[in-house]
């Protein structure tokens, strides 16, 4: 008989890769693109998606104003 231990190491907590799960709506021309642009780079829908975030997030600016259609 052996002694090999059969070794259990505990499982990461969900998010804890630095990533969390939500849903938004989106309409479906924009789905739509984005799945298009997906197929045509071979990038996720997912990858592309945090990207735009990322991009969108590091180029924006609050203003004062409300100037709403």
């Amino acid at each position: 008989m052996s002694n090999d231990k059969l070794i259990i190491r505990p499982k990461k907590v969900r998010g804890d890769d630095g990533y969390r799960t939500f849903s938004i709506r989106v309409k479906d021309t924009t789905v739509d693109r984005i799945s298009n642009l997906a197929n045509q780079t071979g990038h996720s829908r997912n990858e592309l998606i945090c990207r735009f975030l990322e991009y969108a997030l590091d180029n924006c600016a609050v203003t004062e104003t409300t100037d709403e259609p």
